[in-house]
């Protein structure tokens, strides 16, 4: 079995053993809400992700960290739980990919579709908004928007939604211009 086998398979008991716990004890939302704190917190803390991807830690330093983090944001006590189980599983190494498909689970539990919306100049509410009920109504499906400003775009959007990509944007059409005069 190769690695990533094992890892897809690992990563993913862990975050459907999260989700049913969190469903079961009726804290799902706020064990959702607090797994994208930690993602945010690990995506903004470099220190933070350098020390999960440390291999050294120890355990105890993994648990101490996580029980600081875990008492300063006030996490739902299954959480704390479900973390330090992680951890003294030595799997801390893999806790963003855990709490990705936990969010994944979530989402697809409520019936919604992520969507990735990536576009040249900043959008303001209205605009990302008006786009999602678009996507919405395209896919007769709740979506769930991932939106971030890309200025290497040079003009217009990128929109992933599972395996269909939308790109009307100018990068990629002078690359499809170069790739033409290329093969001329």
């Amino acid at each position: 079995m190769t690695e990533n086998k094992v890892t897809f398979t690992s990563t993913n008991s862990y975050s459907q053993s999260l989700y049913e716990l969190g469903n079961e004890s009726g804290s799902l939302s706020e064990i959702e809400d607090q797994a994208n704190s930690i993602l945010k917190l690990i995506s903004e803390n470099k220190e933070l992700k350098n020390f999960i991807k440390n291999p050294t830690n120890k355990i105890e330093e993994q648990v101490a960290v996580f029980d600081l983090i875990s008492d300063k944001f006030n996490f739902n006590k299954l959480l704390k739980t479900f973390l330090n189980f992680v951890i003294t599983k030595r799997r801390l190494f893999y806790i963003e990919k855990i709490i990705e498909d936990f969010l994944d689970t979530c989402s697809k539990n409520r019936g919604e579709i992520t969507a990735n919306l990536s576009s040249s100049k900043e959008l303001n509410e209205t605009e990302i908004l008006k786009i999602k009920d678009e996507l919405a109504s395209n896919f007769g499906a709740n979506i769930k928007l991932n939106y971030n400003n890309d200025p290497s775009l040079i003009g217009g959007l990128i929109i992933k939604v599972g395996s269909i990509m939308i790109d009307t944007s100018i990068k990629s059409k002078l690359k499809q211009l170069e790739t033409k005069m290329l093969e001329a």
